[in-house]
C-alpha cells in the first residue's frame, strides 16, 4: 500500500515538472521615479528637512501592492530611482527614454516639468507626482502628463469651501515674493470669487534673505511679524501663500489680531497626510512606516499613487504593452482606490487626477473637500480646481 502511495507521488511529481518548466515568465512592466532636487534654502523647521528617501519609499511601497496582484497575473513590476539636479536632470531623462522606460514618475517644480515632458515627447508618459501649477493643466498642459499632484487652484478650492461652511468669508491675504507665492495667492483670488468670499485686504511679505533658522532669525521675525499684520481690515481669517517657506510658519499666535490663520501655514490643503487614518488609512499608514521607518509625505503618497495608477491599468487590461496601459488610463473606464473614501479617476480635458484634499493641521485631518453643500453635475470632485468650461488646456 505504502509503496503504491510512493509511487502515485511520484507519477504527479513527474506530470508536474514539465509544466512548471512552460510556465511563462511574468511580462516586466518597468518605470522610474525622476526626482530633480531644490538646491535652495533649507525649510524653516528642521522638522521639515526632506528625507534621502522622499518618493523613492512611496515608490517602493507602490511596487510592493503592484507585485502582489501581478503575481497572480503573470506580472512583474520595476522603478528605478533617479535623484537628479536641475543641471543633470534632462541627461538622466534622455537615459531612461533611451532604455524605452515609458512610465515615469516626476518630483520636480513646474517649469522642470514643463521641460523634462517637451523632452520626453511622445517616447514616455509622464506622471506629474509634485509640480502645482494651475499653467501644467492649462495653457501649458501637455498630453503626455498626468497630474496625480494636485493642482494650486484645488488645493485653494478645497480650503475655501471649507471657510465658507464655517462662514468665514472676509479674508486677509499675505503672499510672499517669489513666483511661486504669487501663483498660489491668485489660485486664492480665483477661489474667493468662485465661493463668494471676501479678499478684504492683501499684503506681500518680502523675502530679502538672512537668517532662517538661527536664534537672530526668529527672534526677528517673532518681533516682525505683529507690527506687519497691523491695521489689517476687518478680516475672519489670514490666509498664507508662502510656497518658498519663508514666512506663514511664524503666523500662528503672532498675528496683530488673533486671527486663524490657513493655507500655508495653520490650517493646511494637502494631498495626505501622516495621521489620516479612515478609508483604511491606518493600514496604509502603517505599511509605509514598516518600510521607511518615517511618517509618509505628500510627495511619498502621491508617487505611491502615480505607481498604483500604473499597477492598476495592468491588472485591469491583463496587458504589459505601455501603449494599452496608456489607453486605458486615459480612459472612462479608468479608476483607482486611493484610501480617500473614493475611486480617483482622470479628468480627460487636463489629464488631472480627481480627489478629495484634506484640511490638515499639525497632528490631525480637521476636515476633508469637496464640502457637502457643494454639487456638480459630473463628480463632487470637480468642484476643486478648474472646471472643463474654465480650463484653458487644448490637447492636440
Amino acid at each position: 500500500m505504502l509503496k503504491g502511495i510512493i509511487g502515485l507521488l511520484a507519477g504527479a511529481a513527474a506530470l508536474a515538472q514539465p509544466a512548471a518548466a512552460q510556465a511563462p515568465d511574468p511580462v516586466l512592466i518597468r518605470a522610474a521615479v525622476l526626482r530633480v532636487d531644490d538646491p535652495g534654502l533649507p525649510p524653516i523647521s528642521r522638522l521639515d528637512l526632506p528625507p534621502a528617501d522622499l518618493g523613492f519609499a512611496g515608490a517602493r511601497l507602490a511596487i510592493e501592492d503592484n507585485d502582489t496582484t501581478g503575481r497572480f497575473m503573470g506580472q512583474d513590476f520595476e522603478a528605478v530611482e533617479i535623484a537628479a539636479t536641475p543641471e543633470t536632470a534632462a541627461g538622466e531623462m534622455q537615459k531612461l527614454l533611451d532604455e524605452g522606460i515609458e512610465f515615469i514618475v516626476l518630483l520636480a517644480d513646474d517649469d522642470m516639468t514643463l521641460a523634462l515632458a517637451d523632452q520626453a515627447g511622445d517616447r514616455a508618459m509622464l506622471i506629474n507626482a509634485q509640480a502645482r501649477g494651475d499653467n501644467l493643466r492649462g495653457e501649458d498642459c501637455r498630453f503626455n502628463t498626468i497630474h496625480v499632484a494636485p493642482s494650486r487652484a484645488m488645493l485653494a478650492d478645497s480650503l475655501a469651501q471649507f471657510l465658507m461652511w464655517k462662514n468665514w468669508p472676509r479674508w486677509f491675504l499675505i503672499h510672499g515674493s517669489h513666483p511661486e507665492d504669487q501663483a498660489m495667492a491668485e489660485a486664492y483670488r480665483r477661489a474667493a470669487a468662485k465661493f463668494g468670499a471676501q479678499i478684504v485686504e492683501e499684503r506681500e511679505f518680502e523675502d530679502t534673505g538672512g537668517a532662517r533658522r538661527t536664534d537672530s532669525g526668529h527672534v526677528q521675525v517673532q518681533a516682525q511679524m505683529p507690527v506687519f499684520t497691523q491695521r489689517a481690515a476687518q478680516h475672519d481669517i489670514v490666509i498664507t501663500a508662502d510656497e518658498a517657506d519663508v514666512f506663514a510658519a511664524y503666523l500662528p499666535y503672532l498675528t496683530w489680531d488673533p486671527r486663524p490663520v490657513a493655507g500655508s501655514a495653520g490650517l493646511v490643503p494637502r494631498s495626505w497626510h501622516p495621521a489620516m487614518e479612515a478609508w483604511g488609512g491606518t493600514q496604509f499608514q502603517n505599511r509605509f512606516e514598516r518600510l521607511a521607518n518615517r511618517p509618509i509625505r505628500e510627495e511619498d503618497y502621491q508617487t505611491w499613487l502615480s505607481l498604483r495608477i500604473v499597477g492598476e491599468a495592468a491588472t485591469r487590461t491583463q496587458s504589459g504593452e505601455p501603449e494599452a496601459l496608456k489607453e486605458f488610463i486615459l480612459s472612462d473606464s479608468f479608476d483607482v482606490a486611493g484610501f480617500k473614501g473614493q475611486a480617483l479617476t482622470v479628468r480627460d480635458w487636463d489629464h488631472q487626477v480627481r480627489q478629495p484634499i484634506l484640511l490638515t493641521t499639525g497632528v490631525l485631518t480637521t476636515s476633508v473637500s469637496p464640502q457637502d453643500q457643494y454639487l456638480h453635475q459630473t463628480s463632487q470632485l470637480d468642484t476643486l480646481g478648474l472646471d472643463r468650461p474654465e480650463s484653458a488646456c487644448r490637447f492636440p
